[in-house]
């Protein structure tokens, strides 16, 4: 699936992108696009081909087949060019660990073709948005892996570029900075074009306009973040913890409810928390919280807490990367 804003301008178009090394295909034959304004979450279990492509997309690695290009140059025939365009993050954000954060950044200005005033308001302002004013004259060797995941993250926005590729750009951090990168993520995407890799599928609601999941190579899910968690087993199910064991004429009631196609039920200690899996029409929108929520005032049971659920990205991934259609453990009532 390819993608590209209101005005047609895609920042990265990937074709028919393949690398092998040797008999193994590592990435095989992808094809997207992001424009400017998309933030796409890159999803994939180790292996699957995720660091390989962004390699390939920032010209570190050559591909075997198809192209990549950033902002029109091809990585590969222009590739000066296209690096000069992208901010990359690398897997494990790898510096010179002698110099300090200060005297990195001065680096990498200069690698950047930054001088004079324009380098000092580049540094200033990738510091700012980084917090790493309290560490800049701290050898990097000596930094936590929080600070030096930082360092990485102010390299790769030093020069303003219009397209960031970041693979697991929070790895290290504590919540709060977490939630500080997102807020500085966020703050960019209006004017890039954005790819992050991430296991922390939170940060694709978080962040993301768009997530695609790629497996052993090859795409199986582009979409946003609703469409894919849409196709969760989860998506407008209804949770509803009791308190106290569920009666048998209960649960009976609960099966009749027009639109519920089956009910898992789960003692936990002094409660019973259900979870009603809604049939689905055409459209796959079906809803039947207002229907158990009344019945429960009806009959007057002891709710502790009922909600509609969204669907659940982590049973998508599981289910497209493994094969895995279990449902998760309890025990059915239908």
């Amino acid at each position: 699936m390819k993608t590209v804003n209101a005005s047609g301008e895609a920042m990265i178009a990937i074709d028919g992108l393949t690398k092998r090394f040797g008999p193994f295909t590592a990435v095989d034959n992808i094809s997207f696009t992001v424009a400017r304004g998309e933030v796409l979450g890159f999803l994939g279990p180790n292996g699957a081909g995720k660091s390989t492509t962004m390699k390939m997309i920032t010209g570190f690695l050559a591909p075997s087949e198809g192209t990549a290009r950033v902002c029109g140059h091809d990585v590969v025939t222009d590739q000066l060019a296209a690096q000069r365009m992208i901010g990359y993050l690398p897997e494990g954000a790898p510096a010179y660990s002698d110099m300090t954060p200060r005297g990195f950044l001065k680096f990498i200005a200069r690698v950047r073709a930054l001088s004079g005033a324009a380098a000092d308001k580049a540094i200033d302002e990738a510091v700012e948005a980084t917090e790493l004013q309290g560490v800049l004259d701290q050898p990097i060797d000596t930094l936590s892996k929080g600070f030096r995941r930082r360092v990485g993250l102010a390299q790769s926005i030093l020069h303003n570029p219009p397209v960031l590729i970041m693979d697991e750009p929070t790895d290290g951090l504590d919540p709060n900075q977490k939630h500080e990168v997102r807020k500085l993520i966020a703050r960019m995407s209006p004017d890039k074009a954005i790819i992050i890799s991430t296991h922390i599928l939170e940060e694709v609601d978080a962040i993301c306009s768009r997530a695609l999941i790629i497996d052993r190579g090859r795409i199986v899910a582009d979409g946003t973040p609703a469409e894919l968690t849409a196709r969760s087993r989860y998506h407008n199910a209804v949770s509803l913890t009791l308190g106290g064991q569920l009666t048998v004429a209960a649960a009976e009631a609960l099966k009749r409810i027009p639109g519920v196609a089956s009910i898992d039920i789960v003692p936990r200690g002094t409660e019973t928390v259900l979870t009603l899996f809604p049939a689905r029409d055409i459209s796959g929108d079906t809803t039947i919280v207002d229907t158990v929520a009344r019945m429960a005032r009806e009959e007057n049971w002891p709710v502790r807490a009922l909600f509609s659920e969204a669907g659940r990205l982590d049973e998508v991934f599981r289910k497209l990367t493994r094969g895995d259609t279990e449902d998760l453990p309890g025990k059915s009532a239908a």
